[in-house]
């Protein structure tokens, strides 16, 4: 069996026999080429055969009238020879002509009809003209129905045809109906182990895949992966592309441990049965690697990218599509591991190949441009990044309708990039167009609608415009209610973003309400140790803090540190600022040792991760400085104060608003140790600063209060009162009524007052004084003990 040489050599001597005796316009003859032919076309050696059909063809063309059923087969069998050698169209030409003779000899459900049509079908189907091929294997089917017993398997074998045209052409409900029509024969034709059965298993399952139906899909695909496991030898391919399948539908489930388990099990067949430089190899390396992806894994997903890569760069040209795409995978891991030189390089050698094998204008290229861009976005080189992310957008601009969402994530990495270099107009145009995008084609409630408000929000909240910035925050928070869970993690983040912008807007219960909902989220989402949840305690600490609610600010600043302590490394930033919250609440309530001991402790932790002169040790070295003014030694408040003050000098732009701060806290310990030159120069050299450029009121408030007691102790009590006025006005205007800064104004006016024999006036403010002081602050507080000092002063005079 099989012998093709013995038998050509039979059929060749036969021929020669024939042509001695025989016209050569015989039909005997005919039959002989026909013969050859045949033997030509079973050893793949399609010209020869072509060659032998042809001459057979010439003899019956002469001896058969036109329409016999003898020359249909004949232009059937030459159709056959150029469908094999790839010449569509001499293939339709001689199908044809066979059709013709066909359908105007034969009964109309005649098999031999059926088998043609078939043919015809299956040459359309493989030049991808579906329609073509769909309308001849209906006619096939409609022929095998009536002539054909209903289990036959030709009729299976027809229902099947028609169902892969329909699943090629995306109709996969059509496919499964035609699908399950074949398997109900195939059930019943065959044994319950045979591998048309698993095939036919096989197509369903594709189908319901197709349509989304995982929990189906897995159905079949396991029937048929059963029947082969017992049929196959266990080193199959076939049954490395079963696991494949089972794989896939497993990693489209998001169940990444079953998806690895079974692509792995695919790899071990691929590994052994197949060249180690195979193409298939390389995907199912690329396979494994893109569950690791999905499962965060980047270290072992780029292990697997690249041994595909490796396969890839050996089997494909260098400008291969493929090895495009394995470059882009590459570097997206790179990316996402942080490591952006890496990634730069990557996405560099895929957009080379993309930039020579695509259009200018192709899609494809523009998301190339794009992550270019979004790797210098991520090392800050925004100027790089906004030059990709336009190239990106050009393309996207001419090859998009104006509406697709592509075009609005463009706008909106341009707008990112924008913000990220302050340019907030820009930031918020760019926004905005993304937005409208996104406003007319998405659901009114749909998660992207909402991150798009945020954005929006996030800008006018860097213009220092909160109202804005709520009213958009809010109009994301309203979507998130409706599209998450009530304990959704992104939820939280919104009740904490609303949160952040009351604060700012000093409003500070709802403040407190909208941290709290979003604290119990996280309390009921995270781990008791969790860093966040040490955020959000902290939140809430400092929200009591401006409440001036100083024992809860500090119960809450505890509970953030507990949990820093235990969760940070022993010299996190983060634990630097906790335990400076935590001095600042003890300065406040007068524990001055246990604030000098949280400020030390914090220095410590600067001292191990800071070169000495870092910016960061100016607001610690600040704070050293308040509560040793607070404890009265003026010389060690002012030693801190300067070395504040001389980082800030290293560090900041010549107006900035902090060395303001700094300045004006430095002239009040001058004033207090009596040098008032000083103390004038201090404030004088804050005030420029803070009526020049754009800085927190209060703190020009704070200027104007000390510059007043500078002089009211140089017994310039009307430049002095003024001062006290301008700093009262916008205390009274910005703080609660009984906030302590206002008792500290009232207390210097009523000092003033004092000094200048307005004893009624001096009365009336040291009681505004020590009315919100016992309020405020406990009882022995250095302030509230002074305030009360004055009062008796000037129940003397009285």
């Amino acid at each position: 069996m099989g012998d093709f040489s013995k038998a050509f050599e039979f059929y060749e001597t036969a021929h020669k026999r024939i042509e001695e005796t025989l016209h050569v316009n015989q039909s005997g003859l005919a039959a002989s080429y026909s013969n050859i032919a045949g033997m030509h076309h079973d050893m793949n050696n399609y010209p020869k055969a072509l060659e032998f059909y042809e001459k057979a063809h010439k003899i019956w063309e002469m001896a058969l009238p036109s329409n016999h059923p003898d020359l249909a087969l004949s232009y059937n069998n030459i159709a056959g020879m150029y469908y094999k050698m790839g010449d569509f169209s001499k293939a339709t030409e001689f199908f044809k002509k066979a059709q013709q003779i066909w359908e105007t000899t034969l009964p109309p459900n005649h098999p031999s009809l059926a088998i043609f049509y078939h043919n015809i079908g299956v040459m359309n189907y493989n030049t991808n003209h579906y329609l073509k091929a769909l309308q001849f294997f209906e006619k096939a089917l409609k022929i095998k129905e009536i002539v054909l017993p209903s289990n036959h398997l030709d009729l299976a074998t027809s229902c099947s045809n028609i169902a892969q045209v329909y699943y090629n052409m995306n109709d996969y409900s059509k496919a499964l109906e035609f699908y399950e029509k074949a398997h109900k024969i195939t059930e019943t034709a065959l044994p319950s182990n045979h591998l048309d059965l698993a095939t036919s298993y096989n197509n369903i399952g594709a189908a319901y895949y197709n349509r989304g139906n995982c929990s189906k899909a897995l159905e079949f695909l396991e029937k048929a992966h059963k029947i082969k496991e017992i049929a196959l030898p266990s080193n199959h391919p076939d049954l490395a592309l079963s696991y494949n399948n089972i794989a896939g539908v497993y990693y489209n489930m998001s169940d990444y441990s079953k998806a690895l388990e079974f692509f792995e099990k695919a790899h071990q067949i691929w590994e052994t049965a197949l060249p180690s430089n195979h193409p298939d190899l390389a995907t199912s390396y690329c396979n494994i690697g893109q569950v690791y992806d999905n499962m965060d894994d980047y270290s072992k997903a780029l292990e697997f990218y690249e041994k595909g890569h490796k396969i890839k760069e050996i089997a494909l040209s260098s400008n291969h599509p493929d090895l495009a795409l394995s470059y882009y995978n590459n570097g997206r891991m790179y990316y996402n591991m942080d490591d952006h030189s890496k990634a730069l390089e990557f996405y560099g050698k895929a957009h080379q190949i993309w930039e020579t094998g695509l259009p200018s204008n192709h899609p494809d290229l523009a998301t190339s441009y794009n992550n270019i861009g979004a790797v210098y976005y991520n090392r800050g080189n925004y100027l790089k990044a906004i030059e990709f992310f336009e190239k990106a957008h050009q393309i996207w601009e001419t090859a998009l309708p104006p509406n697709h969402p592509d075009l609005a994530l463009s706008y909106n990495n341009i707008a990112g990039v924008y913000g990220n270099m302050n340019d907030y107009s820009k930031a918020l145009e760019f926004f905005e167009k993304a937005h409208k995008i996104w406003e007319t084609a998405l659901p009114p409630h749909h998660a992207d609608l909402a991150t798009s408000y945020c954005n929006i929000g996030q800008v006018y909240d860097n213009m220092d415009n909160y109202s804005k910035a709520l009213e958009f925050y809010e109009k994301g928070h309203k979507i998130k209610e409706i599209a998450l869970s009530s304990n959704h993690p992104d939820l939280a983040l919104s009740y904490y973003i609303n949160g952040r912008m009351y604060c700012k807007m000093d409003d500070y219960l709802k403040a407190l309400e909208f941290y709290e909902k979003a604290h119990q989220i996280w309390e009921t989402g995270l781990p008791s140790n969790h860093p966040n949840l040490a955020t959000s305690y902290n939140n809430i600490g400092q929200v009591y803090y401006n409440m001036l609610d100083y024992p809860k600010a500090l119960e809450f600043f505890e509970k953030a540190h507990k949990i820093w302590e235990t969760a940070l490394s022993p010299n996190h930033p983060d634990l630097v600022t906790s335990y400076k919250n935590i001095g600042t609440v003890y300065n406040c309530i007068g524990d001055y040792q246990a604030a000098l001991k949280a400020v030390q402790n914090a220095l410590e932790i600067q001292q191990k991760t800071f070169q000495e002169g870092n910016r960061a040790f100016a607001s610690t070295y600040s704070l050293f400085g308040s509560v040793y003014r607070s404890m009265k030694d003026y010389s060690k408040a002012l030693l801190n104060l300067e070395k504040s003050v001389t980082i800030l000098q290293q560090t900041l732009p010549e107006n900035h608003p902090d060395k303001a701060v700094g300045y004006n806290a430095l002239g009040d310990v001058y004033r207090l140790l009596g040098d008032y030159q000083k103390a004038l120069t201090f404030h004088q050299k804050a005030l420029n600063i803070q009526e020049n450029v754009q800085c927190n009121p209060l703190q020009c408030a704070t200027t104007y209060t000390n510059l007043g007691e500078t002089y009211r102790e140089m017994e310039d009590y009307s430049t002095a009162l003024s001062y006290f006025q301008k700093g009262l006005e916008i205390r009274e205007r910005k703080l609660p009524k009984s906030h302590p800064d206002l008792a500290v104004v009232f207390h210097n006016m009523a000092k003033l007052y004092l000094s200048t024999r307005q004893y009624n006036m001096a009365m009336k403010n040291v009681q505004q004084a020590i009315e919100i002081a016992q309020e405020k602050l406990p009882s022995t507080h250095p302030h509230l003990v002074e305030y009360k000092e004055t009062y008796e002063k000037l129940q003397k005079e009285l």
